[in-house]
């Protein structure tokens, strides 16, 4: 059974090794822009390849935030959430823990992980995404803070880092049955915020979702860059050595034009600190747990 099912356990333990290791590397003063480098370029001397780059999002920024090429900032006392995607031959796994380097707000942690927990508990051919949004919620809740209504987790496919269904870290009332072989991605988020994100500004995260033809020959090549992606999420400090001003340029008329998407970083409503975990199922009795060492 397993064999059928080996890209995929292959892309979770890599990105599962790469998360443990770089939960040291994610310290007061580092560098954001290079640890994201150096986790990257541990993803791929593992074998694996990057299904989505790394992020790192502080305090009440939920996800999407990316440093580009000229970024320089650093880590502070924040809390931290890292999120990890691989793919070996298209399978994704998609993983990620929040580090808190304040040392105060454990119990926000301590809230999305025993989430993911109870979660990780349900998942099994038959088990609804009603049923473990209930769960998530009512963990989270129990220790006095809020999911967040507006992120969920998702399928994954083949170079598809968001697939249905939708796993909800609340009770919608889905009562689509869970199949095996399915490959989700569970991610309770807690906030003591309002429990809603909103999208800020500065995307620099992109997908490839169009591709037309463009006339500047500077473009021309970005754009078959990006197309060496394979479809998947990339970031825009990969493009760094068309010069910093030509990939802005390049990126918005692409954003314009249709020819890829744009994902900023997400912000609590409320201004709210963000914690996060999250791990990649494969649906079967039992759920095999691909991002657990």
């Amino acid at each position: 059974m397993e064999q059928e099912y080996d890209d995929w356990i292959q892309a979770g333990q890599i990105a599962a090794k790469v998360r443990e290791e770089a939960r040291a590397w994610v310290r007061e003063n580092a560098l954001i822009r290079e640890t994201a480098d150096k986790v990257e370029a541990r993803i791929l001397e593992l074998g694996g390849k990057i299904a989505f780059p790394a992020q790192f999002s502080s305090d009440n920024v939920a996800a999407h935030y990316c440093p580009d090429a000229q970024d320089e900032t650093r880590f502070a006392r924040n809390i931290v959430k890292m999120d990890i995607g691989v793919h070996v031959s298209g399978a994704v796994a998609d993983t990620a823990v929040t580090i808190d380097l304040t040392k105060e707000h454990s119990s926000l942690v301590k809230a999305s992980e025993e989430a993911l927990k109870a979660a990780s508990e349900l998942v099994r051919p038959g088990a609804t995404p009603a049923q473990i949004g209930r769960a998530i919620h009512e963990v989270i809740t129990s220790y006095g803070f809020s999911p967040i209504k507006n992120l969920s987790g998702h399928g994954l496919g083949r170079y598809e880092v968001h697939t249905s269904p939708s796993i909800p870290n609340y009770d919608t009332g889905d009562d689509n049955p869970l199949k095996k072989g399915q490959t989700i991605a569970i991610e309770p988020f807690a906030t003591n915020g309002l429990g809603m994100i909103k999208q800020s500004s500065n995307a620099t995260v992109f997908m490839l979702t169009n591709p037309k033809p463009v006339r500047d020959i500077t473009s021309r090549k970005i754009l078959e860059k990006i197309k060496g992606y394979e479809g998947l999420p990339f970031a825009s400090r990969w493009l760094a050595g068309f010069g910093a001003q030509r990939v802005r340029l390049s990126l918005s008329q692409f954003v314009k034009l249709g020819i890829i998407e744009q994902y900023p970083p997400l912000v609590e409503q409320g201004n709210g600190l963000v914690s996060q975990t999250e791990h990649t199922f494969i649906v079967d009795e039992p759920a095999i747990i691909t991002t657990r060492l």
